[in-house]
């Protein structure tokens, strides 16, 4: 019987250097994004934008590339370096009795760190909630801009995959599915980089 994994854990698409983020956009910046494999001008380097290792949380969020202005699914692949700087410098995103000294000094650091933590229940094929959370990343500042210009190794469209995987998943063929998905394996990530954001 397998063992469900902890309720805080990174399950990334990684290698020795990189890890590999989705996110969905407008065609109008997805599509240019994965033709030049960064990140347009037009895309706003001042605003918070979210980050998921997971490639089935994301198709929740996105409705399998279906939902108005999330219609073109990008996997980024971004240096370990880069996404372990975020997660150092990352603070939860919702205060916590018991875990946070008190309320004014959690919304002080919010407002003081470029990267920002929820843990979000994992998603199975059919996107039920599983009993288990996934990392949501968010962005900004100069998170942001370095994730933009520094971090990004490379950038495809899998618009193409997620829809190949519902039409499984809707046939009811989910094992056939998930070999098609990502392989996402823990992500190295002990008490030292995760201690302040596993509430």
């Amino acid at each position: 019987m397998s063992v469900a994994p902890p309720t805080h854990q990174i399950r990334a698409l990684h290698t020795d250097s990189t890890v590999t983020v989705y996110q969905a956009y407008d065609p109008s910046i997805g599509l240019p994004t994965a033709r030049e494999g960064r990140f347009p001008s037009a895309w706003k380097r001042d605003r918070m934008t979210w980050i998921k290792p997971s490639f089935l949380w994301m198709m929740y969020r996105c409705g399998w590339g279906l939902k108005e202005g999330q219609q073109t699914v990008l996997a980024i692949e971004i240096t370990r370096e880069g996404f372990e700087w975020a997660l150092r410098n990352a603070c939860l995103s919702h205060y916590v009795r018991g875990f946070h000294a008190d309320q004014a000094s959690w919304k002080r650091q919010l407002r003081q760190s470029p990267a920002r933590v929820q843990w979000d229940p994992e998603r199975d094929p059919r996107l039920a909630a599983l009993p288990y959370r996934s990392l949501q990343l968010g962005l900004a500042g100069e998170a942001a801009r370095r994730y933009a210009d520094e971090w990004t190794v490379s950038v495809r469209d899998v618009t193409p995959l997620a829809h190949e995987v519902h039409a499984l998943v809707r046939a009811g063929r989910v094992d056939e599915a998930r070999t098609r998905m990502p392989e996402e394996r823990p992500y190295p990530a002990g008490p030292a980089l995760l201690g302040h954001l596993m509430a």
